[in-house]
């Protein structure tokens, strides 16, 4: 049976493409792709057009978030045990402009790590209310103890490829990418690992100085996880991974964008240092997100959160709770970046580096991933995936 046609056009005060703003744009979508992206007065009104018109309000491509541990009480780390399911998970991303999203998961024991990741891959290939899971994003266990963050020092291990490879199957081809520090024995042949079965080898959670982060790059390593935590800091006379992220134009570069993990002046100097197509905005959330106050965890590790703050029974930082619809702004006041450029970190960005090319930008023949915001509050009105309404605030 032929499949209906179903065209709606989305009607806008203005368009954030990334690449360029449309003042009173419209996007017009048949089933699951876009079909044309300009003025509003360029576009015929057909009958059988369903029309959205948003006043007071903007689109944009649908955010993807390529680094978060969980959202609406679940936990990626522990899949199958979490309160919550990767449904709920979805929805809640869903509900907050965001089409498109990389589970990841944290180190933890070899045989639950492997069992974690299967049970992942088989919940990401169900169909889900909201954001789509696209790819997994695997952060440890081949990590430096020292700069281990909330990670359980007792779950790091030495570089092993074996095991390696072993993620990398259990994951189910749905791996993408995976942070290591470059420092450890054996870096070069995981990054020679990784590249063979296509997940970009991301450098983090390190001590590693300036000679070690460059075989890294030179090696294949064109990826920095979090830039400026889990590592040492800068320093006028001794180079290390934060310094070389920044000024090596091969490596592309995440920040956590919640406005607690970064200082303003340093997301400043990162948006200053890298190219615009080499900044990533990520959330780095948790559980917790979307949830109240209190005890959560991020796999092995337990997290309380308190006001919103997240951090272990240590008090450091754990993860965050500021998804990208309240975090991504933050690259204008912080950053001074354009419109343009802030919104690309968190739509155009990802999708180019881990080569989701049909997605992250509004043209005719990409996805209908997009997202409807309200202007001055930012308040998430509309999301649309794959030419499907996940969300549809209602009217205040």
């Amino acid at each position: 049976m032929e499949k209906k046609r179903v065209r709606r056009l989305y009607v806008a005060d203005y368009l954030i493409t990334p690449d360029r703003v449309i003042p009173h744009g419209a996007v017009l979508c048949e089933n699951e792709r876009i079909i044309g992206v300009g003025g509003f007065s360029g576009f015929s009104v057909e009958p059988e057009i369903e029309i959205f018109n948003y006043e007071k309000a903007y689109i944009a491509p649908g955010f993807l978030d390529t680094h978060i541990h969980g959202a609406g009480g679940c936990d990626c780390s522990r899949c199958e045990t979490s309160p919550r399911d990767l449904a709920a998970m979805s929805r809640i991303l869903g509900e907050r402009g965001v089409t498109g999203f990389f589970p990841t998961v944290v180190a933890d024991r070899k045989e639950v790590m492997l069992e974690n990741l299967a049970a992942l891959a088989k919940a990401m290939r169900s169909p889900l209310p909201g954001a789509d899971a696209i790819a997994i994003n695997i952060e440890g266990p081949f990590l430096n103890p020292k700069r281990s963050g909330s990670q359980p020092r007792e779950v790091l291990s030495e570089i092993d490829t074996g095991f390696a490879g072993e993620l990398i199957a259990a994951g189910d081809g749905l791996v993408k990418i995976m942070t290591f520090a470059p420092e450890l024995s054996g870096a070069e042949k995981l990054i020679t690992l990784l590249k063979e079965n296509g997940v970009v080898a991301s450098m983090g959670h390190s001590l590693a100085d300036g000679k070690q982060t460059l075989r890294a790059i030179e090696a294949g390593s064109t990826h920095c996880t979090h830039l400026f935590n889990g590592m040492e800091p800068l320093h006028q006379r001794q180079i290390g991974l934060a310094g070389m992220a920044l000024t090596d134009d091969r490596v592309t570069v995440e920040l956590i964008i919640d406005g607690r993990h970064v200082h303003p002046r340093m997301v400043d100097l990162a948006c200053r240092c890298k190219p615009e197509h080499q900044l990533i905005g990520i959330s780095d959330c948790t559980m917790a997100s979307g949830m109240p106050d209190g005890d959560y965890c991020i796999g092995p590790s337990a997290i309380r959160v308190i006001g919103g703050f997240s951090q272990n029974p240590e008090g450091k930082l754990a993860g965050t709770t500021t998804m990208l619809d309240s975090g991504w702004h933050s690259l204008m006041s912080s950053g001074h970046l354009s419109e343009t450029r802030a919104a690309g970190a968190v739509t155009y960005n990802p999708a180019r580096h881990f080569g989701f090319d049909d997605r992250g930008i509004l043209l005719p023949g990409r996805r209908a991933d997009l997202a409807v915001f309200e202007l001055g509050s930012n308040r998430p009105l509309l999301t649309v995936r794959r030419g499907q309404i996940i969300y549809h605030a209602e009217k205040c």
